[in-house]
């Protein structure tokens, strides 16, 4: 099984190209799914999380915006977080690796470069657009201020510099154009596949 990781900086049209690869019948993994299901009443976080920071906990399960307030005002509690939260989503991307039900398993984690995750990929794509579009497109969907938006976008690694790192870019303009270049991705990948 072919392993892409798919990544790309907020606003870039990720999620939309992820769902594209499905389309084109690959298997597909997502970080931020992941990270949801470890959150929710039940998940794997949550008593671990209940330990360090009680009150993030509503209702049985981890509130996002109860951790992120707690986070704002507390400069370790990131660095605590991320050491439960992140074995355990490698943990769930090794279990969806384990059971092959495609030939390409596209991995889509936001965060591919800054954790050191194309190590474990045969290939990685990324997904791009001009920073005033991926602004735009953002403040747009009207679920953050510019400010949270540049804060967000200053933790990430510059477009330009995923761009230089990645087997493939996908511009994302168009849902056309890109649906053109993630069948062109898959057929390459598939004709190496075939090839090997």
């Amino acid at each position: 099984m072919f392993r892409l990781g798919l990544t790309g900086s907020i606003g870039m049209g990720k999620s939309t190209t992820a769902r594209m690869f499905v389309d084109e019948g690959c298997a597909l993994w997502d970080a931020d799914e992941a990270v949801h299901r470890l959150y929710a009443k039940g998940g794997a976080a949550v008593a671990p999380i209940a330990e360090l920071f009680p009150k993030v906990i509503i209702d049985g399960a981890v509130s996002r915006d109860a951790l992120r307030a707690r986070i704002s005002t507390d400069p370790q509690a990131l660095r605590q977080v991320e050491a439960i939260v992140h074995p355990l989503v490698a943990e769930d991307r090794a279990r969806f690796l384990r059971t092959p039900v495609a030939d390409i398993a596209v991995l889509d984690i936001p965060l591919l470069f800054e954790t050191g995750g194309e190590t474990g990929m045969d290939a990685v794509a990324c997904v791009s657009i001009p920073p005033d579009e991926q602004e735009r497109r953002v403040l747009e969907r009207g679920t953050m201020t510019r400010e949270t938006f540049l804060k967000i976008r200053e933790k990430q690694l510059p477009n330009v510099e995923k761009c230089a790192r990645s087997d493939f870019v996908i511009e994302t303009d168009t849902v056309e154009h890109a649906r053109v270049q993630v069948q062109n991705i898959v057929e390459q990948i598939r004709k190496r596949l075939r090839d090997a």
